[in-house]
């Protein structure tokens, strides 16, 4: 019997001491990085992005921007929630994409590094705000690239851009869904567990449904030429998004590229398809 409570002790202490690390791996994954461990990550680039800290109606937010010729093609990457401008580093990484375009990712307001303010929960507000990344560029030469909850933020923008490219989008509020980890947010009890950037993702999930009310019967008023970019097996954001994003468009304005058992996390799971299709784009 003895024997028993020290093996359960030993192996209870155990537990607790891999769940207090996977809790702080979890913490430090999902916690934005500074400037200095940004450019850590594109270390050994082709080329390095600079970094600026620019200001819109108070708010201050980080900008990364790789420019090789002012004459080519730009991409601005939107992230989705929770995201950052890191997201999108594989991207502004690879050579090929550098040889033929400059690049633009930001942090969206509440998901800078040591972020003091908070999400702002509001499309229009994101849309002015992507505005304001894009005030300096050539609109005709600018494709916007929105991932996830930057995909309405993409949509919603009242300026002509040379092409929208939206990579699973959530634009419609009937099937958005709400996931169960969420509950850890909602639950007094359980809220302390959850990480601050996490909070924030958390309160812009779940406004998102009732935002996007706003928008949803009038996507169609964007004149840009649109591509969606989908896996049939999302289970964060529904393939059917795309499906009813297709039939608000004239199809000569609107292309559905299916990517076959691909999920959420598609930006980086299908690089290559993804890289090819923006390249694809371009011409």
């Amino acid at each position: 019997m003895k024997l028993l409570k020290k093996v359960l002790k030993v192996t209870g202490i155990v537990v607790v001491l891999l769940l207090v690390g996977l809790y702080g791996l979890f913490v430090n994954f999902s916690s934005p990085k500074s400037d200095v461990e940004v450019l850590e990550d594109f270390e050994n680039a082709w080329m390095k992005p600079v970094i600026t800290h620019e200001t819109f109606n108070g708010y201050s937010y980080r900008k990364l921007a790789i420019v090789k010729d002012t004459t080519l093609t730009t991409l601005v990457f939107i992230h989705g929630t929770i995201g950052s401008c890191l997201d999108f580093k594989k991207y502004m990484s690879d050579s090929l994409l550098l040889s033929k375009v400059n690049m633009t990712s930001y942090d969206r307001i509440g998901y800078n590094f040591e972020e003091k303010n908070p999400v702002q929960e509001s499309i229009a507000f994101e849309a002015a705000l992507l505005q304001d990344v894009t005030k300096k560029l050539n609109k005709e030469k600018t494709i916007l690239v929105g991932y996830s909850y930057g995909g309405p933020i993409a949509l919603a923008t009242k300026e002509s851009y040379q092409k929208i490219i939206l990579l699973a989008p959530a634009v419609f509020s009937e099937i958005e869904p709400m996931p169960w980890m969420l509950n850890f947010y909602k639950w007094k009890l359980t809220r302390w567990l959850v990480p601050s950037i996490w909070k924030d993702a958390s309160k812009e999930k779940m406004s998102h449904r009732q935002d996007l009310r706003k928008f949803e019967n009038n996507w169609k008023q964007n004149t840009t030429a649109i591509v969606s970019i989908h896996g049939d097996s999302d289970g964060i954001v529904p393939y059917e998004n795309s499906l009813l994003l297709k039939n608000q468009f004239p199809k000569e304005q609107f292309t559905l590229v299916t990517l076959k058992v691909a999920g959420h996390g598609l930006v980086w799971s299908r690089f290559k398809e993804i890289k090819s299709e923006i390249i694809n784009q371009l011409h």
